[in-house]
């Protein structure tokens, strides 16, 4: 019973955060014609309002996100052309994102260096981990095979760490951008400030259950290596 239950407190706490951002972005999107434009908009005019130049506004079937390496804000369509609070929060969060590396903010200028360099690492993770079994057979190769499970396990570190810091980036241009810039410009109504708020914590915790995830699974290959 106290197995069970502390599976499902994992469970929980893996999974909570993630339904939870889809619960507040979903019950958010409905159109509002009072506001005063669409997320893409909103950003559009944010760009040329800020003076970002060389930044262009794309839409993507790929999530909402800023892209350091092509300079691009990249909206879904349900937020690019969307006239609703969420659309218009997380038009205003990537902006914030986009806002942040006009200033070198150096959390971003971290997590995309470290987003980097982990691409790297876990290709030649993900080919070693594959000589594992192979070496264990080997009369004389266990050590080097614990060897490189061990680099598997800190190139899955590398990953939490990158979650672990894209989490003060994401909070940054939620609340340290966004929610200034939408209260100071009357984008929205005080009445909406709740929402808003709501909606741009969800923005910023995307990566929450990622990061539970990935330490998660460390978890999982730390207990292999120790067998």
């Amino acid at each position: 019973m106290p197995f069970i239950l502390l599976a499902l407190v994992i469970i929980g706490i893996v999974v909570g955060p993630g339904l939870w951002v889809k619960r507040v972005l979903a019950s958010n999107s409905n159109t509002r014609q009072d506001l005063p434009g669409t997320g893409g908009e909103l950003a559009a005019h944010l760009m040329e309002k800020y003076g970002l130049e060389g930044v262009t506004l794309e839409k993507t079937e790929l999530g909402d996100h800023y892209d350091t390496e092509a300079k691009a804000i990249r909206l879904t369509p349900n937020v690019m052309d969307g006239k609703s609070l969420t659309a218009v929060a997380t038009a205003a969060h990537e902006f914030g994102h986009a806002l942040q590396d006009s200033k070198d903010y150096a959390a971003l200028t971290t997590r995309t260096l470290l987003a980097k360099n982990a691409i790297t690492v876990q290709r030649i993770a993900a080919g070693a981990i594959f000589l594992i079994p192979v070496l264990a057979l080997v009369p004389g190769m266990g050590l080097a095979a614990r060897g490189i499970l061990i680099f598997v396990i800190a190139s899955m570190f590398i990953t939490t760490v990158i979650h672990l810091v894209t989490l003060p980036v994401e909070f940054d241009a939620s609340f340290g951008r966004a929610l200034p810039i939408l209260e100071k410009g009357k984008y929205i109504s005080e009445t909406d400030l709740v929402t808003v708020r709501k909606i741009l914590l969800a923005c910023a915790l995307t990566y929450v259950s990622q990061a539970m995830m990935s330490a998660l699974n460390i978890g999982r290959w730390i207990a292999l290596l120790r067998r």
